[in-house]
């Protein structure tokens, strides 16, 4: 089923946003710019145990985004958490275009119906500025990952990036894109 797409969005999506909206330039329909996947590892304090854990979450990441991700570095040193700069603190990998609507259609059709008693999406996630941030408590609701590599359940964060700067607008076009949010108490 391949419903989830840059030309479901034009043919479909969008004419409904642009009515709900009230919108009459077809230019100023908000649309899903890109998704930025994101997990920190902090765990083990030894930077050679860590940086086997990040190969590890380097490849499930590579599964579950189709895509290689970037090994995030840290900034400073913080000597409370045995941390130096330029240690390796997490990864995070942006998908744009076909990648992205590949990611969102596996998201919203086979790794949320997976989550363990799921009751809908907060409508509350924005930050303001139109964008959605979504935490996902354990990857292993992604059908890539194998149980067998794991070392441990992570959690990961998925930012939706959309290019309205109106909650309201992002609510709408997430809504149209069948995004399983909590229904709305009357």
């Amino acid at each position: 089923m391949q419903y989830l797409t840059e030309r479901y969005y034009r043919e479909v999506v969008k004419p409904k946003v642009q009515e709900k909206l009230g919108l009459k330039n077809a230019f100023a329909v908000p649309k899903l710019a890109k998704i930025v996947i994101n997990m920190g590892v902090v765990d083990p304090q030894d930077p050679k145990a860590r940086r086997v854990v990040i190969d590890n979450v380097l490849e499930q990441f590579t599964q579950i985004a189709g895509q290689k991700p970037q090994v995030s570095l840290a900034k400073q040193s913080i000597s409370g958490f045995k941390l130096r700069q330029g240690d390796p603190v997490g990864v995070m990998v942006t998908l744009r275009g076909r990648k992205m609507w590949n990611f969102f259609q596996k998201l919203i059709v086979v790794a949320l119906p997976r989550v363990k008693d799921f009751r809908g999406l907060s409508r509350t996630s924005f930050d303001g500025q139109g964008n959605y941030s979504l935490g996902l408590e354990e990857q292993i609701i992604f059908p890539e990952i194998n149980y067998d590599k794991i070392d441990k359940v992570r959690s990961l964060q998925v930012n939706f990036v959309t290019t309205t700067k109106s909650n309201q607008e992002a609510l709408v076009l997430l809504e149209m894109l069948d995004m399983p949010f909590v229904k709305e108490k009357k």
